[in-house]
């Protein structure tokens, strides 16, 4: 069994309010996460659907997480994505088994670098 294999939705329905509980009180990702959300609990349940998708595999996400932070590019920082993982990788250790908070982490990780590199290219064919 992997970290993957006990992730349930009761899981994630527990660990996503938490983390952006603490996402949202953090000094430095916290008024750009406040700014840009006007509804938290319809967020919410689309972040817990999104991070379903990703490691049940459930089908639940419909959206586009690039075009969300699209909207915001102008003021996310590399140092803000370091932040998000940070506080990440904490909120899953206090929360979920060993193994499974390995498991969203690395896949957080994934996701991260995959904003990251899309902002930047968007960036870069914006500038040219």
């Amino acid at each position: 069994m992997t970290g993957a294999d006990i992730i349930t939705e009761d899981m994630l329905a527990t660990l996503v309010p938490a983390f952006y509980g603490r996402v949202r009180q953090d000094p430095l990702i916290g008024p750009l996460f406040n700014a840009a959300v006007d509804d938290w609990d319809e967020h919410l349940g689309k972040l817990t659907a999104f991070w379903s998708s990703v490691m049940l595999t459930s089908g639940r996400y419909k959206g586009s997480p690039m075009a969300a932070h699209l909207r915001h590019a102008d003021a996310i920082r590399p140092e803000m994505f370091e932040r998000w993982l940070a506080i990440w990788a904490e909120t899953t250790s206090d929360l979920v088994p060993g193994a499974a908070a390995q498991a969203l982490q690395e896949r957080a990780g994934r996701i991260a670098e995959s904003l990251q590199l899309g902002l930047a290219f968007r960036r870069d064919v914006r500038a040219a």
